[in-house]
């Protein structure tokens, strides 16, 4: 019954629409077409008015409500640029946007149809055609140069002194490998994966591997004002590993291994201090849909002073030690996407 009805309002607004329509139409014969159209236009370009100052207040309010909402400063050296270039960025593209849209309303408003008034077609100008095809070419291409610049500089040749941090994604968590006593990651083999006692397929052949570190539970320990290295890669599909914070982002595809390094400069506690936020930190997320549990696969990066990071890699166990591996830490939900298996979390090693 509920459906009939709403059927019936349906035709019926219909109806009263063609109505007004075609009493609009036989007012327009009556009091004549020119008159009407010119008392539309006027009551069109007032309304453009209007909307473009309604639109631009509208811009400011949402900044003004934002404001201090957003991201804090750069956590990072290199983020920096990133942050200078986004400002640039918005500063360029918002001057051409209020020029553009200021003179698409005015002209709305201004040349107008009337009755006085008729369209003036204008063919072709090679000089204005060179003007805003030049321009924008050349801001574009400075724009770019700026974010080639950032983006060498983040995949370039981290400095022989980074800390070295390797971050795998699995369906649906992070997992974390530092080097051990020897500063070297050991060989990884996929064949040798496993999620009972080998879940980086670690080669337990390189003797390297034996001091390596490994978190499940997607925890990043990094120290402050010291580069680091990411060593990035997948074991399943392509995930994408979010630094917002750090202003870095860079995929993690299976087979092949990325990496990006920056430069820490606030430690988690000064972050929490900054932001007037006791429950700060800095979030590892997965910026790539990667399954039904894209949603739980999210990390954190601890940054520390040196005497907290040695604090901390002194409690640290290696993951082979003695031939056998800590159990996996309990992950919101597993591989298939349901909830995954408790476990008690162990995990890492001595850098």
């Amino acid at each position: 019954m509920s459906g009939f009805i709403l059927i019936a309002l349906l035709i019926l607004v219909l109806s009263v629409i063609y109505q007004i329509a075609r009493a609009s139409e036989f007012a327009t014969i009556l009091r004549g077409e020119g008159r009407v159209q010119a008392s539309t236009n006027r009551t069109i370009g007032w309304v453009m008015v209007i909307m473009f100052v309604a639109g631009m207040w509208g811009i400011y309010m949402c900044h003004e409500a934002l404001k201090g909402k957003m991201l804090p400063v750069s956590a990072s050296v290199q983020g920096e640029q990133y942050d200078f270039m986004l400002k640039i960025t918005l500063i360029v593209t918002g001057i051409v946007f209020v020029i553009t849209q200021g003179l698409l309303f005015w002209f709305a408003f201004r040349y107008q149809s009337t009755e006085k008034r008729t369209s003036y077609f204008y063919a072709h100008n090679n000089r204005l055609e060179l003007i805003w095809t030049t321009i924008p070419a050349l801001v574009m291409a400075v724009l770019v140069a700026i974010g080639l610049r950032n983006w060498l500089n983040i995949t370039s040749e981290a400095p022989r002194d980074s800390q070295v941090v390797e971050v795998v994604g699995k369906q649906f968590n992070w997992i974390i490998r530092y080097p051990g006593a020897d500063g070297v990651l050991g060989k990884r083999n996929f064949q040798l994966i496993n999620n009972e006692n080998n879940v980086l397929g670690l080669d337990t052949s390189d003797r390297q591997n034996m001091d390596d570190v490994v978190l499940e539970n997607g925890e990043v320990h990094v120290i402050v004002n010291r580069p680091v290295k990411f060593i990035i890669g997948s074991r399943d599909v392509i995930h994408d590993v979010g630094l917002p914070h750090f202003r870095y982002k860079m995929d993690a595809v299976p087979g092949i291994t990325t990496t990006l390094w920056f430069t820490p400069k606030y430690t988690t506690t000064q972050m929490k201090e900054m932001t007037d936020n006791p429950d700060f930190v800095y979030e590892l997320s997965c910026d790539q849909m990667c399954g039904k549990g894209h949603y739980s696969m999210r990390g954190t990066i601890i940054v520390e002073t040196p005497e907290e990071h040695a604090a901390w890699v002194a409690k640290q166990q290696p993951y082979l030690k003695g031939g056998q591996s800590p159990a996996p830490a309990p992950s919101a939900v597993d591989s298939t996407g349901g909830p995954a298996a408790k476990a008690p979390v162990e995990s890492i090693t001595k850098r």
